[in-house]
């Protein structure tokens, strides 16, 4: 058969297009949790271009802070001062349930496609979600667990941006330049089996006890001063104190003291034992307003925990604390 020289372009386009998709394959992150060391050489071996199709992993800052930060650091002041190259900024305080009274609930499926969109992020992209140098995990695992509740296939955490910068990896700062938006379609659905509503837990410990209950671990994230009701939560007026009968995991825990990495899964499976966490039981993870209570869910995970039966309280002790009635007792606190 002789080629045309049209036919022989395309079946070079074609190579070109299976051989970029082999590398792809070849250098794809095969874990939740990846270090600096692969980020980096994922990085240097899928380098994009403005005119490839082919599936891209994109560093995706989520970078966000309390709102009673002593110092008055947000999540976007630090993403313009020190940021992986390349990177684009997932808004905790933007992205959300915008008719929400309770802070940075879940987006509806539109607003997420819509969001991701501005982003500049495909379907089919590798995302790895990373934190500020200054807390090494805290908001991350937030986006990352949002990403996959709205079905993105290919998520991970970096562990952490504090030893990318510690080792030298190259740094990026100032306003990014503008990103090509993308239709980030169809529009995903929400996958309600990740997620805890106040109305199923509130019921839940209503009937706790009864015949026929079904039995489920709530871990609360926050400080335990907060879940004692000794310390005052960040945001004023809220009452502090825990969901009756839930279990007090700082997510300060399940890191490391001095790296802020996540602990070895062997030392966090020794965690949750002494905790007392049944893997064989539900569990739904809660803490302020549903940002730390991802950090148990990533460390369950890293930990050999089931992602069946493992959920997020979105609303968390924001929405319990305002939501309960007085009469029926259920703000408990620590004599």
């Amino acid at each position: 058969m002789v080629l045309t020289t049209k036919s022989r372009l395309a079946l070079r386009a074609w190579n070109v297009g299976f051989v970029t998709r082999r590398t792809i394959a070849q250098y794809a992150l095969p874990r939740y949790l990846v270090t600096p060391d692969e980020l980096h050489t994922a990085l240097q071996k899928n380098v994009p271009t403005r005119i490839s199709t082919a599936p891209r992993i994109i560093p995706l800052c989520a970078s966000w802070f309390l709102p009673n930060d002593p110092e008055k650091r947000t999540g976007h002041s630090t993403f313009i001062t020190s940021r992986i190259p390349q990177s684009r900024f997932f808004d905790l305080d933007a992205i959300k349930d915008r008719q929400s009274p309770y802070p940075h609930m879940l987006p509806t499926p539109t607003a997420f496609a819509d969001a991701m969109g501005k982003l500049g992020i495909r379907r089919d992209d590798s995302l790895v979600v990373y934190d500020t140098k200054e807390l090494g995990i805290f908001s991350a695992p937030r986006v990352a667990w949002t990403l996959r509740v709205f079905g993105h296939s290919n998520v991970h955490i970096l562990n952490n941006f504090r030893l990318w910068v510690e080792l030298g990896y190259p740094l990026d700062k100032g306003e990014p330049a503008p990103v090509d938006e993308t239709d980030y379609r169809p529009v995903p659905d929400l996958d309600a089996s990740k997620v805890a509503t106040f109305e199923e837990i509130h019921e839940r410990i209503l009937e706790k006890g009864k015949e026929g209950a079904e039995e489920v671990q709530i871990l609360d994230a926050r400080s335990t001063g907060r879940w004692e009701g000794k310390d005052p939560e960040p945001r004023e007026g809220l009452s502090s104190g825990h969901i009756p009968r839930s279990s007090s995991i700082p997510f300060s825990s399940v890191l490391d003291p001095t790296t802020k990495t996540f602990l070895p899964s062997s030392e966090l499976r020794a965690l949750f034992k002494e905790k007392g966490v049944d893997p064989s039981k539900a569990i739904i993870n809660s803490c302020g307003t549903g940002v730390s209570a991802a950090v148990l869910d990533a460390a369950l995970a890293e930990a050999g925990f089931a992602d069946e039966g493992r959920r997020l309280y979105d609303g968390s002790w924001t929405e319990w604390a305002q939501r309960v009635k007085p009469e029926e007792n259920l703000i408990h606190k620590k004599a």
